[in-house]
């Protein structure tokens, strides 16, 4: 029987009940045809469980498509919670390496201007020295040069 069927058995039922005779003196009473209307009755009960039947089966059905839906959802979202840990986790790790990166920079420059400093500082201590030297052996060889001229204008 199609799912109009228990429909249609009730208002069956309810023809026979309008269609019956009223009690004499009570309106609210018929006279019903008994074995037509505990028929009826048969037939709805025997209905009733294809249909109730079919309406737990389309039950279970809903609820293990909406059980499924709900679980992939509750995937999709666990994956997108992955890869944003993931991503914010390679953002930290690019964060930290160039602020390393950073440190690392500065203190190259800061030794190259150290070392810089104190290779001009040690040339113009040895430029210092060598020019002393020099001006000590100039000074020398002024000496030298005077007592030479000094003994020659003697001999002459």
């Amino acid at each position: 029987m199609d799912e109009t069927g228990v429909l249609g058995l009730l208002e069956e039922l309810s023809i026979l009940l309008e269609d019956s005779k009223p009690v004499f003196g009570k309106s609210s009473f018929r006279q019903v045809d008994v074995a037509a209307a505990f028929e009826i009755m048969d037939e709805i009960r025997d209905t009733f469980p294809a249909e109730f039947s079919q309406a737990r089966q389309i039950v279970r059905e809903r609820q293990s498509l909406l059980d499924d839906a709900e679980a992939e959802a509750n995937r999709m979202i666990e994956d997108a919670r992955s890869q944003a840990m993931t991503i914010a986790s390679e953002q930290e790790i690019v964060r930290i390496s160039q602020q390393q990166a950073d440190t690392i920079l500065a203190d190259a420059r800061e030794l190259e201007r150290q070392t810089r400093a104190g290779a001009e500082d040690y040339a113009d201590e040895v430029f210092g020295h060598v020019e002393q030297s020099l001006d000590t052996l100039l000074t020398n060889a002024r000496r030298c040069r005077d007592r030479l001229n000094s003994n020659s204008i003697g001999l002459r």
